[in-house]
This record gives structure tokens, sequence and C-alpha cells, in this order.
């Protein structure tokens, strides 16, 4: 299978990783051009659609269609929130820095 990572790979000894540090900050070879074989004007096109991308999308959207997406992505947080409160200590405990954002109910 290819390597997905086009970054070097660094050494996980301590020493290894000090000498390649260096290495590399006192290098004469000049950064590759990330660019380099690509279309300039595919490249420039490219940023310009990732730059307005977003605030076009909002702008077709409707009141309602934006209101739907809101709600959505905020019952996936409240449901995320919900598992983790699930996760708790399997013995009912909650844990101290939870504790410190829960509000007493008042019917005790």
């Amino acid at each position: 299978m290819p390597e997905r990572s086009r970054k070097k790979k660094r050494p996980a000894d301590l020493n290894r990783l000090a000498a390649s540090i260096v290495a590399d900050a006192t290098s004469d070879e000049p950064e590759p051009d990330p660019y380099e074989g690509k279309n300039p004007a595919a490249v420039e096109l490219g940023r310009k659609g990732g730059l307005k991308g977003g605030r076009a999308r909002a702008e077709k959207l409707t009141p309602e269609q934006r209101s739907e997406i809101a709600r959505k992505a905020a019952a996936t947080r409240w449901s995320r929130r919900q598992s983790a409160a699930s996760a708790r200590d399997r013995s009912g405990r909650i844990a101290s820095h939870e504790a410190e954002h829960m509000v007493p109910s008042e019917d005790h």
C-alpha cells in the first residue's frame, strides 16, 4: 500500500530526532514548491472556489433550509454529549469535572 503522507517521517529516538531537526534547520536545500507541475490557473481557480464556497452556499439556501441544517447540527452535538454522559463511570457516579457543570434540580 502506498504511503499517504508526503511528509518525511521523524525518528522515534530522541537523539536522532534532535539531529534530524538540526540537519533540516541548517540545510541549504530549498523547500520544494508544492505547486510544481500543476497548472497555475487551475490552482488559482481552486483557491478562489474554496474562499467563497461557504458564503455562496449560505446565500443560495432559504431561511428554512438554513434552519434545518442548524437544527440537525445541534441535534448531532447534543447526541454526542448524551452518549458521552452515558459512558460515565459504570457505577453511576459522576466525575468531579462533570459535577461542576450540573445545575441542581428544585425537587431535591
